[in-house]
Formats: C-alpha cells, structure tokens, sequence
C-alpha cells in the first residue's frame, strides 16, 4: 500500500499532465457513447489518449504497438488513404451529376482554409499554418496527409482537432447558419427534380475528375484518386460485394486503427500547450468561416437569381459527408416541415468532399510538398 500511495504522490506531483490527459481522454470517450458523435473515431482516439499516458506505457515506444501501427499507417500515409477508398464507394454523385451547378457551392465552402492561412501564418511557420487551415475542411484524412506531407511538428493537435470539429458538426454548425441567415431565408423552398444519370456518366465522372484534378494540382492526386477509385467500385456495377466490403468493413476497420493511432500523438508533454490551444483555436477559426463563406456565397447568388436558393445549403460544402448535408436538412424542416432539402445539401456536401481534397492537393502543391 505504501508503494501504492507513494507511486500515486508521484504521478500527481510530477506527471499531473498525464492527468490532464486521461481527462481528455474520458471526455472524448463520454462524447461517443453518452452524446453519440463520432464514435467510430472519438472512442478510439479517447482511449488511446489513456494509453499513452500511462508512466512507462508498452503501447509506445521502439517496440510499442500503438508506435508500430503510426509507423505502418499514418507516417506513410497508408490508413487515411485507404479510408478514402471506403468514402468514396459510400458517396453518391449523382445529385451532383444532375445539378452540376451545386458544386460551386463545394468550392465556395473552402474559403476559411484559405483565410485561415493568412491568419496562422502569423503565429507559426508557413509549413505548420498551411497545416492547420485545412483543419477548416472538416476533413480528418486530409489534414493527415497535409500535415504529414509538410512535415509539421504539430501533427498530433492537427489530427485531434480535424476529427473532433469533424465530430461536433451538430453543435457547431447551426449556430453560425442562423447567425448568418434570416428565418425567410431559411424557409426558402428548392424544388427537387429527379433526373436520371446514365450508368456511363457516373463510371466517367469519377476518372475525369481524377484527370482533371490531377491537371489542377498534381499533388492531389493520391487524395482525389483514392476517393475516385472508392467510387468507381462502387458505380462500375461488376463489384458489389468490394463495394459493400469497403463502404462497411473496410472503412469501419481502418476508422478504428486510425483513431487510436492518432493517440500516439497525444502524448502530454507535446499536446499540452499553448500552441496546441491555438490550434484548436484557428481549426475553429476555419471551420467557422468555411460555413459562413459557403451560405454567403448562396446569399450572393440570390442577389442575380430568379428562382432562390435557400442560403443554407451552401453550408453543408464542408467536408464532413454526411452530417453537414443531414443537418441543413434538419433546420430547413425545423423552420417549414414541408420543406425537403436533403437532396440538395447532399449535393453539396459530396461536391465539398472533391473540394475538399483538391484545396489540400493545392496547398500541398504551394507549399512544396515532395
């Protein structure tokens, strides 16, 4: 008992970070069982965050599994590109496809990125803030890859807060749609037409998209490409059960390893700091404008339109699929229960996704990725 209790004197004199540490761990773990956000991605990465703030932990280290699994999947970049095969058979094109003009939308939703990486570039080196802005894509695999690829040292808080704002989409976002618009506009009705997208058009949009990508910013090919491939499993129609296989197991299993191998870069003394708060702060930043820059942009369009857009769905062009697209749905039918938005924030929040990993393919490309 004496060995006991002078071991827990210890851990609470020196390594009180630790502490603080299991705290956010706990805290992470109660927001995916109690509040249900993200807890394919927040339980993992709750534990893991136990884990490796542990005195001493096995789980880290040369010969520690969580550092096996970081070295094998995320410093290469192997887990979150897999994942983007398992999204991109999960997504549907064809609201895009037969509304091509939402993917402006997708495109406008971007902005924050950008403007946070004027402001970051103020506080951190041009590599680290380029890093950071792409927090505001709602995008955890992006940011991965961004961030590993630029070398930044704050992969870690990156990670953290590119899942967690991904994860806290439904308390985030709709506070700042009704801030930016009026109940009238927020009652605007879209009529939905159902139009048919041939079998051809939706197996050659995902290798267009890809070449044209690829053209645009070259180092976003492995993003866009993935994602593609992901897609045309999905509409080649000869696949079936590897779609299945990929929306379900492989996605579901790749989500978990990455979760909790994000962890290993939660250690105590580099998470707690104040550049780590910054971070979170400026992720907030960008995810704050990517929403209000998206419904803007529809507002702006409203001003030449005849027929309006409800400003709301310009909103859902953030990545996080398809949360951003369900939850403008929710507020259309909170303020007008006959009004159905839901194919149209679809639309946009797929073509988010593409924008999304092209903005990252640009900023890698500006920033001299190799």
């Amino acid at each position: 008992m004496e060995i006991l209790y002078k071991g827990v004197v210890d851990l609470v004199t020196n390594d009180w970070k630790m502490i603080v540490m299991w705290l956010i761990g706990g805290i992470l773990i109660y927001l995916a069982i109690a509040k249900k956000m993200e807890p394919t991605l927040l339980l993992p990465m709750g534990f893991g965050a136990i884990l490796v703030n542990i005195p001493s932990s096995g789980a880290i280290g040369e010969e520690g599994a969580l550092t096996t699994l970081y070295e094998a999947g995320i410093a290469n970049e192997l887990f979150p590109l897999i994942l983007f095969i398992g999204i991109g058979a999960m997504i549907d094109f064809g609201p895009v496809l037969s509304n091509p003009k939402l993917m402006l939308f997708g495109a406008a939703a971007q902005f924050g990125i950008f403007f946070t990486l004027c402001a970051a570039s103020m506080f951190f080196p041009e590599n680290d803030a380029a890093s950071i802005a792409i927090i505001g894509a709602a995008d955890g695999p992006t940011a991965i890859v961004v961030a590993q690829q630029l070398q930044s040292q704050y992969l870690g808080a990156i990670m953290v807060a590119a899942y967690s704002y991904m994860a806290l989409v439904p308390v985030i976002q709709p506070p700042i749609i009704k801030l930016c618009t009026t109940k009238k506009e927020r009652m605007i009705r879209m009529p939905y037409a159902q139009k048919s997208v041939s079998k051809t058009t939706r197996i050659l949009f995902p290798i267009v998209i890809t070449i044209v990508a690829g053209l645009i910013a070259p180092a976003s090919v492995s993003l866009v490409g993935f994602l593609m491939f992901g897609n045309l499993i999905r509409e080649c129609g000869v696949l079936d059960s590897l779609s299945e296989t990929a929306q379900k197991v492989l996605a579901n299993l790749i989500t978990i390893f990455l979760g909790i191998t994000v962890a290993t870069q939660m250690e105590a003394d580099k998470f707690l700091s104040v550049n780590t708060l910054m971070i979170l702060g400026l992720g907030l930043f960008a995810f704050v404008f990517d929403t209000a820059g998206g419904v803007f942009f529809a507002k702006f369009l409203n001003l030449f339109l005849k027929e309006k857009i409800n400003p709301m769905i310009g909103a859902a062009g953030i990545s996080a699929f398809p949360m951003a697209g369900r939850i403008v749905h929710k507020m259309g039918q909170d303020e007008d229960p006959q009004n159905f938005l839901l194919m149209h924030s679809i639309g946009v929040n797929v073509s988010g996704q593409i924008a999304s990993v092209i903005a990252g393919g640009l900023i890698l490309a500006f920033f001299g990725a190799k």
